[in-house]
């Protein structure tokens, strides 16, 4: 059984996926009545599950006429999307941030379910046995080749 988290986030992913522009806007207090849960549930889904990392830029204004944002990055090139990662990886990435990155380019069919599970074991926290932050900055070595192997070998 899902829990209520993923139930929220693919409820926020099917209205963004349903918008007829590049963005939603939500109140915070609407949706958690919705699913009958707290405000704080919801900030728990968009800052875990939409996160840049993932495709996603989220905005929030707050007060009494506050909302929400949350828009999808969409880029018009795979190849586009890689070379966006892959900058971004510059700096070391955290389990946290690979496993984004990994499910971003899954869910934007750049890469197959069998690539996600290997690319995900290979830079596990259990895999790269190495004190922070040379593991951070090993994952994201070792990402980064995966990424550039993927858009010159496939040509996206």
């Amino acid at each position: 059984m899902r829990n209520i988290s993923d139930v929220i986030e693919g409820y926020l992913r099917q209205v963004i996926e349903l918008s007829e522009r590049d963005h939603i806007e939500i109140k915070r207090s609407e949706v958690a009545e919705k699913f009958q849960c707290v405000p704080s549930q919801i900030n728990y889904v968009i800052n875990t599950r939409f996160t840049i990392d993932r495709g996603y830029l989220v905005e929030s204004k707050r007060g009494g006429g506050g909302y929400i944002r949350i828009k999808r990055i969409r880029l018009h090139q795979k190849s586009d999307v890689i070379a966006e990662v892959i900058e971004r990886l510059e700096h070391g990435a955290t389990q946290i941030m690979a496993e984004d990155i990994v499910f971003r380019l899954l869910d934007e069919e750049i890469i197959s379910k069998r690539e996600a599970k290997l690319i995900l074991s290979a830079v596990d926290r259990g895999t790269l046995l190495l004190p922070i932050p040379t593991r951070d900055e090993v994952r994201a070595r070792i990402l980064i080749a995966m990424f550039f192997t993927i858009k010159y070998q496939t040509n996206i």
